[in-house]
C-alpha cells in the first residue's frame, strides 16, 4: 500500500516504438524486472543499457586456470561479468578481491554479487586504484590469480552523464572516479594547441591530430557535442570522408580520457608492482583495447620474461572469437595478454 498516497512513477516515455535514449530504456536498465528484454538486445549484438558484457570469458578462464582454494584479484571490477565466472571456481576454500576506482558503479556492482550469494567470506571490495595493490596483497597473503581489464565499462560509456562519448548530449567529463581529478573539458581548457596536438599523438595516434588541435583550441568546449563538432569540422576543412569521423571521434575521446585518469602512468605502476604480488606460479591476464595499453603490457612481460621474473608469457595476444565480436562488436579490439610466474 501506498501510505502517501501518491501515485506510482510513470516509466519515461519516448517517441515511437522503441526507446532511444539512455533514460528511456527503462526495461534494461532493470534487469531483474525484464530478463527477456536483455536477451532480446543481445541477440541483436547490442549490448543493453547500463550493463557490460564481460569479454573473452573462455579464454581468461583457460589462461588462469582459476582452482578451489585460491586467491583472486579482479583489479578491475566494474559490472563484475569476470568476477562472477571466477568466483565459482575458487570455492570451496577460495577468496576474490575486487577493486575498482568508479564510486557509483562499484557500489552495484557489489550489491549484484552479493545477491548471488557471495558473501564476506569469499568476495572482498575495495574503492582504490592500482596504487594500493602493495596493500591489498598483505591482507590477501598474496595472489594465485589476477586479471585486470583495461577496457572502459559500457555502463559507464552508455551513460550521458559521464561524458565518455561523442554520440549523445553530455557533460565533456570522462573521469573514471568523477569525484577526484580535473574533467577533460577543464583540461581542454589549460592546453595550448601545440600539447593538444601532442597528447593525441601520445595517447592514441591520431593521425588528424593537428588539424583538430588547431580546430579545437581556444573554443569554448565543456559538452561531448561541443568536441564532437569541432573534431568533424576539423576532418571537413582537411577534406576528409565521413567515414573517417567516426575513428577520429573515437581516438579523440580516448586520448582525453587516459590523459584525465592518468592512465598510462597508473598501468605503468601496476605492471611494475604485479610479479611482487603473485604468489609462486602465480597467473595474471591482462586485457586491452587500444595500442599504447597493449604495448606496455607486452613489453613489460617480455622484460619480466629476460629478466626471469615470469616463466612465461604470451607469444601473441589472444583476440575474440568471430562468433563473440559479431555478437558483441565492443570486443573486436580487445587483446588479451598473459604471464606466469615459476613455481607451479
Amino acid at each position: 500500500m501506498n501510505d502517501t498516497n501518491e501515485p506510482p512513477p510513470r516509466r519515461p516515455r519516448y517517441k515511437g516504438t522503441h526507446p532511444r535514449r539512455f533514460g528511456e530504456k527503462y526495461k534494461e536498465l532493470s534487469p531483474d524486472q525484464h530478463a527477456g528484454e536483455l536477451e532480446k538486445v543481445m541477440a541483436r549484438g547490442h549490448t543493453p543499457a547500463g550493463t557490460h558484457r564481460p569479454i573473452m570469458v573462455g579464454e581468461i578462464l583457460a589462461v588462469l586456470d582459476p582452482q578451489s582454494g585460491e586467491v583472486a584479484l579482479d583489479a578491475t571490477l566494474g559490472y563484475g561479468g569476470h568476477a562472477r565466472e571466477l568466483l565459482p571456481r575458487l570455492l570451496p576454500g577460495g577468496r576474490l578481491f575486487g577493486v575498482d576506482v568508479d564510486p557509483l558503479e562499484l557500489p552495484r556492482t557489489e550489491a549484484r554479487l552479493r545477491a548471488l550469494g557471495f558473501g564476506e567470506d569469499v568476495l572482498t571490495v575495495r574503492r582504490m586504484n592500482f596504487a594500493g595493490l602493495p596493500r591489498l596483497k598483505a591482507e590477501a597473503g598474496g595472489f594465485d590469480v589476477v586479471l585486470a581489464d583495461l577496457g572502459v565499462s559500457s555502463m559507464q560509456i552508455d551513460n550521458p552523464a559521464r561524458g565518455f562519448t561523442w554520440k549523445v548530449e553530455g557533460p565533456l567529463d570522462l573521469r573514471l572516479n568523477p569525484q577526484r581529478g580535473r574533467s577533460a573539458a577543464d583540461l581542454l581548457a589549460t592546453l595550448d594547441e601545440q600539447a593538444l596536438a601532442d597528447l593525441l599523438v601520445e595517447n592514441s595516434d591520431e593521425p588528424h591530430a593537428g588539424a583538430i588541435a588547431r580546430e579545437v583550441h581556444g573554443q569554448a568546449i565543456r559538452t561531448t557535442r561541443d568536441l564532437a563538432d569541432r573534431v568533424r569540422a576539423a576532418l571537413r576543412a582537411e577534406g576528409l570522408e565521413d567515414e573517417e569521423n567516426k575513428k577520429a571521434l573515437q581516438r579523440t575521446f580516448q586520448a582525453l580520457r587516459i590523459a584525465v585518469n592518468d592512465e598510462f602512468t597508473v598501468l605503468d605502476q601496476f605492471l611494475s608492482l604485479l610479479p611482487g604480488c603473485l604468489n609462486p606460479g602465480g597467473r595474471v591476464a591482462i586485457l586491452t583495447f587500444h595500442s599504447g595499453e597493449d604495448r606496455r603490457v607486452k613489453k613489460a612481460f617480455q622484460q619480466g620474461l629476460r629478466d626471469g621474473v615470469y616463466a612465461e608469457v604470451a607469444p601473441e595476444p589472444i583476440r575474440a572469437s568471430p562468433e563473440e565480436r559479431r555478437s558483441n562488436p565492443r570486443s573486436t579490439s580487445a587483446k588479451l595478454r598473459w604471464a606466469r610466474l615459476p613455481g607451479r
